[in-house]
């Protein structure tokens, strides 16, 4: 199958669910309204017949009827709401789909500023976080622990160098996602609120802290929590029976509880913690989990990661599904009808005293049970990508040097019309590259605007790709495991201090330390362009020769034609290739084509003049 007639089948496929889940969404939306005119003329008929009882003389009973209807309308009502949010995410979920295949994306996903970093050594040279970033290209999680999760497998490679099993494993458990499409509608539709925002961090340190309550506490609290209603229903009964100890007694049963709950509001509110602040979000939680739990898998890390989700015997999404009820009930105190009731009942002790024993017994596998929901939801989040890119392609991991050769460090980059995938396929200009010994760096020349820094977020992009698991831009790509650091976009801070220059040395030299550690990529943007040409050359050649002689691979970008020589002076490790730019009718065109060699023309005077500069 061509690769354009299976993107059209994808498109077909979501259309067609799309216009299932419109047709359901507009059912709905009229049951809502009329759920919602019913409800009305409830009310409007309870409150005639008020009226109607004091003028006529009938049974005030007759006022239950539109009572009884209203609450069986509410109940009803409530659950008519809930699948109707639920089509509304369907809807939604498809639209976006839609997007994605259409090249409409941009800012519609989860765009994920707050995991970008400035001092990261290549996230923001490669846009890997904000609008029109990778994440929000790829992210479908809906829990914050599966955007944790994929964040990390995109970022990992600046601080260690993932082993090639590892990835290859990644990638076999994303192909055996790509066709559940029904695994993840259900995945985004599921549960009663469109994204789970609690960190994980908050629930697993809650589950792992030591209980709040001491062990005489353990043992008298329980009790209390049923002695004392019970006293005071007896007291409220020997009053209602005339007895004049009945008020005084209830009085002081009302004085303990009273105390109790003084005594130790900190400590039930801290009970209680994430599981009362997160309620809605549980309830979404325990639906994912029971989604996975019920999915047939085959592939054994999948296998492997549905397993994780059972804990004494009772699946976790049972367990969260209990938790969201005891902080349901725990809630329900602060409501102002109940909670004068709820003192009396000794509720706010009971259900937290509930909440610290299914603590007890659960919170130790909470990590657990999260870390497999975030990688579930961060592989769904690939293979959605990989089912709506049928024409990108899985790349080959080699174990270096045992498949690449012996040499300096082993390292290799061979791709294929690699194209950025950031970029619309219209526009997209796909390039070959070969990092393999013995070249193992290209310097970059060419004229302004010609494509040099595009080929290198081009590069880096698919090998941030690559290394989480995910297929590529291309039609074939072989790598080995590395480390990536590029100086695409670094920028001077005020608040610091630090000009362009010298942020540019910090991340040269942090470049320079990775290629030390382990085999890195490099990605050198128009180096030391804030120094003159003598020294900038100097510089750049020998920041070149250390990162070759450390096993590196990359490319290097440049105006400079000075820096060319480079090239010639460390041949055959590195080569120059050139982009170039023709001028035609007095207008600038540009192929963006990479070709061998030195470019032999500059465009920056015709550029000048373009926009009106007397030069």
């Amino acid at each position: 199958m061509s690769a354009g007639s299976a993107r059209a089948e994808r498109v077909a496929c979501y259309r067609g669910r799309l216009k299932v889940w419109e047709a359901t969404l507009a059912g709905l939306e009229r049951r809502d309204s009329n759920f919602s005119r019913a409800r009305v003329a409830c009310f409007v008929l309870f409150v005639v017949l008020v009226i109607a009882g004091w003028q006529l003389s009938f049974s005030w009973l007759s006022l239950g009827v539109p009572v009884v209807a209203f609450v069986i309308l509410l109940v009803v009502h409530e659950r008519v709401l809930a699948r109707r949010d639920a089509a509304r995410r369907a809807v939604a979920h498809y639209q976006e789909g839609l997007d994605r295949l259409h090249d409409r994306w941009a800012g519609k996903g989860v765009t994920a500023t707050d995991y970008a970093d400035a001092s990261h050594p290549y996230s923001g040279d490669l846009d890997l976080f904000g609008e029109g970033s990778l994440f929000d290209l790829l992210c479908r999680a809906r829990t914050r622990g599966g955007e944790e999760q994929l964040a990390s497998w995109l970022t990992d490679h600046a601080s260690r160098c993932v082993d090639a099993a590892v990835i290859r494993a990644r990638q076999d458990s994303v192909r055996a996602l790509i066709d559940r499409v029904d695994l993840r509608e259900d995945l985004a539709v599921h549960g009663v609120a469109a994204r789970v925002q609690v960190r994980p961090a908050v629930l697993i340190d809650w589950g792992r802290a030591p209980s709040l309550f001491s062990a005489r506490a353990r043992r008298v609290l329980p009790v209390l929590g049923v002695v004392l209603p019970l006293l005071a229903g007896a007291c409220v009964a020997l009053w209602a029976l005339g007895s004049n100890l009945g008020p005084w007694a209830l009085l002081a049963v009302l004085v303990i509880e009273g105390g109790v709950y003084r005594a130790m509001k900190d400590t039930l509110a801290r009970a209680a913690g994430p599981a009362d602040r997160h309620g809605h979000e549980l309830s979404v939680l325990a639906a994912l989990l029971a989604r996975i739990e019920a999915e047939p898998f085959e592939e054994p890390r999948l296998v492997e990661l549905r397993g994780a989700l059972i804990s004494a015997g009772q699946p976790a999404s049972d367990a969260i599904a209990d938790l969201r009820r005891l902080a349901g009930w725990y809630e329900a105190q602060r409501n102002g009808l109940f909670a004068a009731f709820a003192v009396v009942l000794m509720w706010g002790p009971n259900f937290a005293g509930a909440i610290e024993r299914w603590r007890q017994r659960h919170g130790p596998q909470i990590a657990a049970w999260i870390a497999a929901l975030a990688e579930l939801e961060a592989l769904c989040s690939l293979a959605n990508h990989a089912f709506e890119n049928p024409d990108d392609v899985f790349p080959e991991l080699l174990d270096a040097p045992t498949e690449v050769g012996e040499g300096l460090g082993g390292s290799c980059l061979v791709g294929e019309a690699l194209g950025h995938p950031l970029l619309s396929r219209e526009v997209c200009v796909r390039n070959d590259l070969r990092l393999l010994a013995p070249v193992r760096a290209h310097v970059i020349s060419g004229s302004n605007m010609s494509g040099k820094s595009t080929f290198l977020r081009t590069v880096g992009s698919n090998v941030v790709l690559a290394l989480a698991g995910a297929p590529v831009r291309a039609s074939s790509m072989r790598l080995t495991p590395m480390r990536i650091g590029a100086t695409l976009r670094v920028q001077d801070s005020l608040r610091e201090g630090a000009s362009r220059f010298w942020a540019e040395l910090t991340r040269l030299r942090t470049v320079s330390e990775l290629a030390a550690a382990d085999p890195t990529l490099f990605l050198l943007d128009e180096i030391f362009h804030g120094t003159n040409s003598h020294d900038r050359r100097i510089g750049a050649e020998a920041l070149l020769r250390s990162l070759l002689e450390r096993g590196a691979i990359g490319l290097m970008t440049t105006h400079d034609l000075a820096l060319a020589k480079a090239a010639e002076v460390l041949a055959p490790a590195a080569t120059n290739v050139h982009f170039q730019d023709d001028l035609l009718d007095g207008e600038l065109h540009f192929d963006y084509r990479m070709r061998e060699g030195v470019v032999r023309k500059s465009n920056a005077l015709a550029l000048m003049r373009s926009v009106g500069l007397d030069v």
